[in-house]
């Protein structure tokens, strides 16, 4: 099943994606207004009745437009390790996003005024739908509500202002999420997909899941150790190789700019780049 957060003439809703419609399943006495919210009532087999709608007529927002957490791994592909020179490690690399670098599928990636070191990263995201704490690696894909696009677009100049990324990794409107949430039963064989950016419709980055140096298990084991997890909780699982900071010259998105995630089964996430205002 494929899901997607959205608005329409009555305000915020979520809903199932049935070809080119949207079953609206938050509206109605007693439905979960948002679908974080569906997710913390135990999953979303239980939602099946609501009005249908022209995927046309709705704006699609991040498919999580309120996550409490949004984690995100570092050089967490082989290639993308190489390029930049970071040492093997023994435990994933974690830092933190906020909710409002979010953007949906068909809103723009805003370039702030203070810099032009503007970068792509496409990942895989995964949404928590079972919370947990100390997740046993072999357990932890029952935690797991599906998967999306997400680009963790970096503002270079600022990420490397000290060794925290957090300053380059948390300007407003810098992180494409969606199109949708797609549930794991949609993906026969996870280590096969195949992860792609392109700029302009030229491929960037292109690298299967199975070259993660910390596969989805490790990743939520590890982070649950030191942080519960709840439903609707994001985690960016990391980037391939063939970022711009790291060719010659350097590649940096500019305004007019489109950049392309594609997954595998997952979806197309493509973002034009603005200026901004």
């Amino acid at each position: 099943m494929r899901f997607v957060s959205f608005e329409y003439q009555w305000g915020a809703s979520w809903g199932r994606v049935e070809g080119s419609e949207i079953i609206d399943l938050g509206v109605g006495a007693g439905a979960p207004r948002d679908l974080r919210s569906a997710l913390a009532t135990g999953g979303l087999t239980g939602f099946t009745e609501g009005p249908r709608l022209s995927a046309a007529a709705v704006r699609l927002l991040p498919v999580i437009p309120n996550p409490s957490k949004i984690l995100c791994v570092g050089h967490n592909y082989e290639s993308h390790r190489q390029e930049t020179g970071r040492a093997k490690v023994a435990n994933p690399s974690i830092f933190t996003r906020f909710a409002d670098t979010l953007v949906g599928a068909g809103d723009p990636i805003v370039r702030p005024r203070v810099s032009t070191s503007l970068d792509y990263e496409a990942e895989l995201a995964i949404v928590i739908g079972k919370g947990g704490r100390a997740i046993a690696e072999q357990d932890a894909m029952a935690h797991v509500a599906g998967f999306a696009c997400f680009n963790d677009a970096s503002v270079r100049d600022w990420q490397w202002h000290t060794q925290q990324f957090i300053p380059g990794k948390n300007f407003p409107g810098t992180a494409p999420f969606g199109p949708e949430l797609v549930t794991p039963d949609e993906i026969a064989d996870l280590d096969a997909v195949v992860v792609r950016g392109l700029l302009n419709g030229v491929v960037m980055q292109e690298a299967p899941v199975a070259h993660m140096l910390f596969p989805i298990p490790t990743i939520i084991a590890y982070v649950s150790q030191f942080t519960p997890l709840s439903p609707g909780d994001v985690i960016a699982t990391g980037t391939p190789g063939g970022v711009g900071a790291k060719r010659e010259p350097p590649v940096w998105m500019k305004a007019g700019d489109v950049f392309t995630v594609e997954i595998d089964g997952v979806g197309t996430l493509s973002s034009r780049i603005v200026d901004e205002a």
